[in-house]
């Protein structure tokens, strides 16, 4: 474990200084979603080993503070580092059992769009997506499932097929289930969204076959749950 975790740590740290590709290789989901690795190598770990998770938040933690503290060790922007931590908070007091870190949100925000930096975008002062984020169209091309419209294209303009949306790539039925009627563009509403989706069902992301279980929910590929593993584990081992 100790040199999975130093091999991801030094490869990432490099891709920190030299800046990060967006390699656009399209990954497939469960739901058909477009996905891009944006220049992280998927860590070699076993299945069923949980990522190395950072120490629980405490309640009542500066989320501020601690965002802008933990920004200057990670390279994760203050703003978005600010909405996992509140993500993180707010869904131990609904699940506690599921012990969900900032971290595995770190590591999903940074595969699906760097940390909503992706082709330009940035975060507003109100933390939402300028300009939105948006992917390609469902349209079953580039390696995608067909999915036919299911939202009128309110989330995502387009009213003929279904894209991913947001920081963190939900898909409008999925946001219809989890995003609780917030903007999916707002890291704050993506992040408890994305917070809520890893912890359905009674999910344990504490433990390692929970913590894949709910990566993979999230995208059905073996690749991408060992891409989020090696962000998150970087993640954790800068914060510790």
């Amino acid at each position: 474990m100790n040199r999975v975790r130093r091999s991801s740590a030094v490869l990432l740290g490099i891709l920190g200084v030299v800046g990060f590709v967006l390699l656009g290789v399209v990954l497939v989901g469960q739901e058909g979603r477009e996905r891009r690795s944006d220049g992280l190598t998927p860590a070699d770990v076993p299945r069923g080993t949980p990522v190395s998770a950072a120490a629980p938040l405490a309640g009542g933690t500066d989320t501020v503070a601690w965002a802008r503290d933990t920004a200057a060790r990670t390279a994760v922007p203050a703003r978005t580092l600010q909405a996992y931590a509140n993500a993180e908070l707010a869904q131990r007091s609904l699940t506690p059992d599921c012990g969900l870190s900032w971290t595995t949100l770190a590591g999903i925000g940074r595969v699906e769009s760097n940390h909503a930096r992706i082709n330009g975008s940035r975060l507003d002062e109100r933390g939402v997506a300028t300009p939105p984020i948006v992917g390609i169209p469902l349209d079953g091309s580039n390696r995608t499932r067909e999915i036919r419209d299911t939202d009128g294209g309110r989330l995502d303009g387009d009213t003929t097929y279904d894209r991913a949306v947001g920081p963190l790539q939900f898909l409008p039925t999925t946001w219809a289930r989890f995003g609780g009627g917030g903007d999916p563009q707002l890291i704050d509403d993506a992040a408890r969204a994305a917070a809520a989706y890893l912890c359905a069902g009674g999910r344990d992301t504490a433990s390692g076959d929970g913590w894949w279980a709910g990566v993979l929910a999230y995208n059905r590929s073996v690749e991408y749950v060992r891409l989020v593993w090696a962000a998150a584990d970087r993640y954790a081992a800068a914060a510790a």
